[in-house]
């Protein structure tokens, strides 16, 4: 019934009904044609048609619908033409009519004439009293906003308006005025059509139906006018020789463009739609605005045309007894609907003259054929019955790009194609179409997961769309039921029964296991990008809790863990039963994780990290790796004791941490001691609690939250400080008895040295180091307890450092001097001391070490060369031995006698000027410079700020003194004030030694 011309298979017009006047006037044939939708008191609206004949006489047709309120219903379909009356009009055609809709008046043109008559044709036509040889008639339109009047009626505000701009020197007398423009041989003549009585006028009276009144005359082009529109203030005209714009204000006309020698006689027709005119040049029309402008681009017709109408976006053209529709945007032909046949002669098209309209008539020399718009949706439901998917798809795009479908509208497309589409088993178009559509709901496709009923089976929408496919129903019934439907259809096939079913399918069926991991791969993908959208919370459980079981029928393990771990709305009592029978007890830890369900969390952990241990359980990420290497075993084993402690590092449930520290800290110490010294939890754990609950066995462990409690809590517990000291004094003596040892067993046991790999050390530095810091920095801890641990072991430095704290001077000398041989510590201990008889007794040791040692003559020759100078010499001579090689002390002796009389003389010197020198102003100058150097019990650090007390501290060249840790970490080079003493050496006076 209709061909269509395109790849898109469009179909815009459908014939409805028709009307043959050869039934009602043998001797007349049709020669114009116009459609009017007319307020009728039986109905609300009623469309109309009127039928010009060459014989002079008006036919009248009714458009009857099947819906009582057709103007109003876009869906109404034309029944049938039903005519009404006719009138006799002239004794020549009928030329042109004019349908005045707000008045309920046609306008005719016939013999020059023009006759006025009743929408119903109730009364006789009634001619106008004017000038004869009217040969055009064209009304003035508006668009509304863009001139002085709203639509195509005039009253008196807008007549008043136009009389004005034209210069007119008559008044409106009525408040129903129409104006036309009217061509009487070369003059343009503008008129006002005034209906009902114009009593004491001078205006000849029409007898009740109205009168014409000359506003303006205008000098036509040259050239016999054919065609004309007037669009606001604009007459455009077209002859023989081409197209001109007429200003209907100041009369003036140009050249809009002109036409060749040889053409058809120019056509034009106003576009009410987008409110342009369509100037047609042989088989091409071109598309203008008001001030005559090309807009757009040309539309290029196949054959020459009869004449031009218009619906919606497309131009009509009628030629030959063929309707081709051409798109006024991109100028393709989109239809071509026979209607006639061949040599029908000259055939007249007629559209409704509202931007609205639905009808197009066109008539021959006998017949008229209504022809109506086929609504897009109707279109798309056909092809998608007949599983014509690609052409309706090609539709929708089509229509969205032209604007002809709401967002609503191609959303609810979108969806019922996809629908469609999975039914049809094209799992993946079917959600690329989903995903289109702003207007479907993720919960839609609930039931092709989860069977009815279920916890989200009452936010599912009832919605069956247009009714094309079955109801919802999960994935595997609806593979079952198209492999069913496929199999039906080929019996049918064979038996000579054609069938509506997919080719594709049809010909190269698919496998049932194929089929279905599509189906949950593309499900899947969907409600990941539901994922993103605004969703109620309801509605997000169920996307989330739902794609984690589309997961685990893929057996996509990391997606699971992916989903579990991060923010979810998964519902875990839903998915636990499922996570524990298919083994995916890491799933369902991340997923209680993320849930706050600590405790359960870590004892799944603790359950995997068993079952990896006793190999019960391995881990689905790992499956590639060879058994007896044991990396799935390692990896399952860090993998639980890893993620556990991530939890318990935030927690503040102290009995939960303490239960499960155990097994964490067989796996890795280094996991344990982050899960006793997080400090992301709120509230703190009790040392005393955790100092019980640590294995003996992990001493580093205990010793590791010692350190962090001391150093970095600023514990002052004094237990706690004894018991770190003890502690590190017992690794320390096992260390030193063990130097030889190798730190890690040596074991053949793949899983052992797996371990030792895999574990991490907490310390970097040594022990007896460590321990060295802690009894010379902390000046909490009991140092006779410490000591009687280490008494008979041989840490001798330890001992010094605790001697030293009980202020035992002549032991820790004989340590130093005597045990260490470190002269430079013995010395430096002396100054400590700070008493000249420390060295005395310092050089008593090395000249007399007992226990059958050799005397130390090299070290007591370096105590009188750095300090003899505070030693008495006659003491000195009296304490060397006989045994001393002459030539190691003579030169230093010399040098401590001429030291003397040196200090000797200065004394003198400096009692002789303090008498000329102020007192005050020295003292001042001396008490200055002992602020730097003065060391008390309530002196800071310079840059931790804590109390020095008797604790190990050095002082910088610049006088800046900081505590022995602050040291250890600033190093010697540089002070706390930033000052570098290997590239800015500091020499101070005092530093120099006279003779």
């Amino acid at each position: 019934m209709a061909k269509v011309e395109n790849s898109m298979t469009r179909v815009v017009l459908e014939p409805h009904a028709q009307f043959d006047l050869a039934a009602h006037s043998r001797a007349s044939s049709i020669r114009s044609l116009a459609i009017a939708t007319l307020p009728n008191p039986k109905r609300h609206r009623t469309t109309f048609l009127y039928v010009g004949t060459h014989s002079g006489t008006l036919f009248s047709l009714s458009a009857d619908s099947n819906d009582n309120d057709a103007a109003q219903n876009d869906n109404a379909v034309l029944r049938k033409l039903s005519f009404l009356r006719s009138v006799s009009v002239s004794d020549a055609a009928v030329e042109s009519i004019s349908v005045i809709e707000e008045f309920g008046k046609v306008l005719l043109l016939s013999d020059g004439a023009l006759f006025l008559v009743d929408s119903e044709l109730s009364n006789r036509a009634s001619k106008l009293s004017f000038s004869k040889g009217v040969s055009l008639v064209a009304r003035r339109r508006f668009r509304n906003g863009e001139s002085e009047g709203l639509g195509s009626g005039l009253g008196s505000g807008s007549g008043l308006g136009l009389f004005q701009k034209l210069g007119g020197v008559r008044e409106v007398q009525s408040e129903g005025a129409c104006v036309f423009a009217l061509v009487v041989g070369k003059r343009l003549i503008l008129v006002e059509l005034v209906l009902g009585n114009r009593n004491g006028k001078s205006e000849r009276d029409d007898g009740g139906g109205g009168a014409l009144v000359a506003l303006k005359e205008i000098q036509c082009v040259d050239g016999v006018v054919s065609a004309m529109v007037w669009l606001n203030d604009s007459i455009i005209v077209g002859t023989v020789n081409g197209y001109s714009l007429i200003s209907c204000v100041t009369g003036q006309s140009s050249v809009i463009f002109s036409l060749p020698d040889v053409s058809r006689p120019p056509r034009l027709k106003l576009l009410h739609k987008e409110w342009r005119v369509l100037l047609l040049v042989d088989n091409v029309g071109v598309i203008v605005d008001a001030h005559g402008q090309p807009v757009g681009g040309s539309l290029v017709f196949r054959y020459g045309l009869d004449s031009v109408g218009e619906i919606d976006s497309y131009v009509v053209v009628v030629s030959d007894g063929k309707i081709e529709l051409y798109h006024k945007r991109n100028g393709s032909c989109v239809q071509v609907l026979p209607f006639g046949g061949e040599g029908v002669g000259r055939c007249v098209v007629a559209s409704e003259e509202d931007r609205g309209g639905r009808l197009v008539a066109v008539a021959t020399a006998t017949k008229v054929v209504c022809y109506q718009k086929l609504p897009s949706v109707e279109q798309i439901k056909g092809l998608l019955r007949k599983k014509n998917y690609k052409g309706a798809i090609s539709l929708v795009e089509e229509l969205e790009s032209e604007g002809e479908m709401s967002k609503d509208l191609l959303s609810f497309v979108h969806a019922q194609v996809g629908f469609l589409l999975l039914f049809d088993l094209h799992f993946e178009e079917a959600v690329d179409h989903f995903l289109l559509s702003e207007t479907m709901q993720p919960s839609e496709v609930f039931p092709f997961i989860m069977r009815d009923p279920n916890r989200w089976s009452l936010l599912v929408p009832r919605n069956r769309y247009w009714g094309l496919h079955p109801p919802p129903a999960p994935l595997e019934d609806v593979i079952d039921d198209g492999l069913m439907t496929i199999q039906r259809a080929s019996f049918l096939r064979k038996a000579g029964v054609e069938t509506i079913v997919d080719n594709d399918l049809f010909l190269n069926p698919a496998n049932r296991a194929d089929l279905l991991e599509s189906a949950i791969k593309n499900i899947s993908r969907y409600l990941e990008a539901c994922r993103e959208k605004d969703l109620t919370q309801s509605v997000r459980e169920g996307v989330d809790t739902l794609l984690m079981y589309l997961y685990r029928a893929l057996n996509c393990v990391e997606e699971m863990e992916r989903l579990a771990s991060s923010t979810n709305w998964c519902v875990v009592e839903e998915l636990e039963q499922m996570l524990e029978e298919s083994g995916h007890l890491q799933t369902l830890a991340f997923l209680c994780a993320s849930k706050g369900m600590s405790s359960k969390a870590v004892h799944i952990w603790r359950i995997l990290a068993r079952n990896y241990s006793s190999g019960l359980w391995k881990d689905p990420t790992l499956e590639n790796c060879t058994e007896d290497s044991g990396e799935n075993l390692i990896s399952g084993r860090a993998i639980a004791a890893t993620e556990a402690s991530k939890i318990l590092e935030e927690s503040s449930d102290q009995d939960l941490i303490l239960q499960h520290l155990g097994w964490i800290a067989d796996i890795s110490q280094v996991l344990a001691v982050k899960v006793l010294t997080s400090d992301k939890r709120e509230i703190q754990l009790s040392p005393d609690e955790v100092i019980t609950t640590i294995d003996p066995q992990k001493v580093e462990i205990l010793q590791r939250y010692l350190q962090w409690l001391i150093e970095d809590q600023d514990c002052n517990d004094t237990q706690l400080h004894t018991l770190y000291g003890l502690s590190l004094s017992k690794s320390a003596i096992e260390a030193f008895e063990s130097e030889n040892v190798s730190e890690s067993l040596d074991s053949g046991n793949t899983e052992t040295r797996s371990l030792d790999t895999l574990k991490k050390s907490i310390f970097q530095i040594p022990v007896r180091e460590r321990l060295q810091i802690f009894l010379q920095s902390s000046d909490l801890y009991d140092p006779e307890e410490v000591l009687d641990l280490i008494e008979g072991s041989e840490l001798w430095f330890e001992k010094a450092i605790l001697y030293r704290r009980l202020g035992q001077e002549t032991l820790v000398l004989q340590i130093l001097a005597l045990k260490l041989e470190d002269s430079e510590a013995a010395e430096q201990y002396c100054a400590e001391i700070g008493r000249a008889d420390a060295y005395m007794q310092l050089l008593e040791m090395y000249l007399d070490p007992q226990d059958g040692k050799d005397p130390m003559f090299t070290a007591a020759v370096r105590l009188l060369h750095n300090h003899g100078e505070s030693l008495d010499p006659l003491q000195v001579l009296e304490k060397l031995s006989p045994d001393m090689p002459l030539q190691l002390a003579s030169e230093t002796l010399l040098r401590m006698f001429r030291a003397r009389v040196h200090h000797h003389r200065q004394g003198q010197i400096v009692h002789n000027l303090s008498r000329a020198v102020d007192i005050d102003a020295r003292l001042s100058r001396l008490e200055e410079r002992s602020r730097h150097v003065q060391i008390n019990d309530e002196s800071l650090c310079d840059s931790c700020n804590a109390r020095l007390g008797t604790k190990l501290f050095a002082m910088y060249p610049d006088d800046t003194v900081v505590c022995y840790k602050c040291y250890r970490r600033q190093g010697e080079s540089v002070s706390v004030s930033g000052r570098n003493f290997k590239e800015d050496i500091l020499i101070k006076p005092g530093w120099l030694v006279s003779r």
